[in-house]
């Protein structure tokens, strides 16, 4: 059998930098890259808080960027996804759509978490272009900008507040007439004098000039009257969902879907695999963060190989 030292489930800054070192190492490295090669970085039309950027860098270029850097390191990376997974014994065995089997000694996984979107007519279309779902990444781009957040949790009470230090005013939209979000964040955001909840509504499409993003057509959930709002952006902040379901019956899972990690090495419920990035962290879902995860996975999967 030709075994892998390390298999990196995912193409993102967590499964590349975990790919860097382990190849580094000495390591046999292949990464399966997923079903979205280079993750959400690739939505993400501009960053500016990556070190060792002066300028600023597009999502997809930083990525591409990162991919080479992969590759000269001499990790292998194969356009698969895995569809199924055995973590019953070592070496590990890995199954992609594409029906091959990939085996081996450790598994890195880094196959993220989605934002959840609203599939409406204008979301797709708009998205890098005023539409995203991450107001630390994307917020500053917006100062002195009227946004919209929609969403009525924890997240989308989180980053309406953000974005009030950039933003001019911020509505928040929530489809029902009471948020989830814990009580201190509802405290915080009706003392914002910068925040506008609308309630009981919905966003039914998102309407531009081709280009950008500059209206909102939204619809009372009660009477289903319809009105229009200006804006400049939209937040969509429903929540992420991790992409986990094939490790659903082999690893711990917490209640909302992440593995769950010992946060010194990242090592799961079973020796030998380990996990990084947004598949184990829904609190700091930020690139750098995800790379340093990736990197602390590979070293721990190193010294699991020296024992």
């Amino acid at each position: 059998m030709n075994i892998t030292d390390v298999l990196i489930l995912g193409s993102g800054p967590a499964g590349y930098t975990a790919a860097i070192y382990a190849a580094r190492a000495g390591r046999s490295t292949k990464i399966i890259a997923g079903p979205q090669p280079g993750g959400q970085l690739m939505i993400t039309s501009v960053i500016e808080n990556y070190p060792g950027f002066s300028d600023p860098i597009s999502g997809p270029v930083l990525m591409d960027q990162i991919r080479r850097q992969t590759e000269k390191m001499g990790a292998e990376i194969i356009s698969d996804a895995i569809k199924s997974v055995d973590f019953g014994k070592c070496p590990f065995i890995c199954v992609g759509e594409s029906g091959v089997s990939y085996i081996s000694r450790t598994v890195i996984i880094a196959t993220g978490a989605n934002a959840m979107w609203l599939d409406i007519p204008g979301e797709k279309e708009y998205q890098r272009a005023g539409v995203s779902a991450c107001a630390v990444c994307d917020g500053f781009f917006f100062r002195d900008k009227n946004v919209a957040v929609i969403g009525g949790g924890n997240t989308a009470a989180e980053e309406a507040l953000y974005l009030t230090n950039f933003a001019k005013s911020v509505l928040l939209i929530h489809r029902r007439g009471q948020l989830r979000a814990e009580q201190i964040l509802q405290k915080r955001l009706l003392e914002n004098s910068k925040i506008e909840i609308i309630w009981h509504t919905e966003v039914t499409d998102i309407l531009g000039d081709g280009s950008r993003v500059t209206t909102l057509l939204l619809t009372n959930t009660k009477d289903h009257t319809k009105m229009k709002k200006s804006v400049d952006g939209v937040f969509v902040a429903i929540g992420h969902r991790p992409a986990t379901e094939i490790f659903r019956n082999q690893l711990a899972l917490d209640d909302n879907g992440y593995i769950v990690t010992n946060k010194t090495n990242f090592t799961t419920s079973i020796p030998g695999i380990f996990a990084a990035g947004d598949v184990c962290n829904s609190l700091y879902r930020q690139a750098i963060v995800s790379a340093g995860q990736g990197c602390v996975a590979a070293i721990a999967a190193d010294k699991f190989l020296s024992v």
